[in-house]
């Protein structure tokens, strides 16, 4: 996830906001009727969801399934209530799921990139509303000040169970496309982070 900013004090509709979200340059999020701006990514982070993003794309389609990164909202539908936001990679697996051209409301996999300023929403926030959504199986973080990936996984019995490799040859399993990537190629583009020179100079603060 980027940056976030201000949040709007007045309350919108989820008509409103989609409309105003094709004619924006600026993401927003949507919570319960109020809007939270978002701001820029570092280069680390594209790299790594970019990574991500290359090396799952041949097993997704192979699945059939749809692979978004950074631009395809998620719609969270809660007692009465909407939630939109925009994940760093969205799989989504379901032929019914395309309704919209903006939303996808039954995702299989979710990640989020981790930034200073949106740790606690992504592993806090999003970690309990992802959740709501029925078809999701796995839930992955990713860090971008050091090599480590925490994935979420929803079992046959409907319980989550946290997973956490820190390892740059540590296996990464992701069943909703039958992938098994290592932490190495995930971070490849960020050799810093690997332990290799950086061919820039020395390494710097996320």
């Amino acid at each position: 996830m980027m940056t976030a900013n201000t949040q709007t004090l007045e309350r919108v509709s989820v008509e409103q906001y989609l409309e105003g979200e094709q004619r924006t340059d600026v993401r927003h999020e949507y919570l319960a009727g109020h809007l939270v701006a978002m701001g820029g990514a570092s280069d680390w982070h594209g790299l790594i969801a970019g990574s991500l993003h290359a090396l799952l794309l041949p097993h997704a389609r192979r699945k059939g399934c749809q692979l978004f990164l950074a631009d395809m909202k998620v719609r969270i539908e809660h007692e009465g209530d909407d939630w939109f936001y925009y994940p760093d990679l969205v799989l989504a697996c379901d032929p019914a799921d395309r309704e919209s051209r903006y939303f996808r409301r039954n995702p299989c996999l979710l990640v989020e990139v981790l930034s200073p300023s949106t740790e606690q929403t992504d592993t806090r926030e999003k970690l309990l509303a992802y959740r709501l959504l029925p078809g999701l199986r796995e839930y992955l973080l990713l860090r971008q000040d050091r090599v480590q990936a925490d994935l979420y996984r929803r079992g046959d019995d409907g319980r989550w169970q946290h997973l956490r490799l820190d390892a740059p040859d540590g296996m990464l399993e992701l069943r909703c496309v039958d992938a098994r990537l290592s932490l190495r190629d995930i971070y490849i583009d960020v050799p810093q982070l690997l332990g290799a020179p950086d061919p820039n100079g020395a390494g710097r603060a996320v």
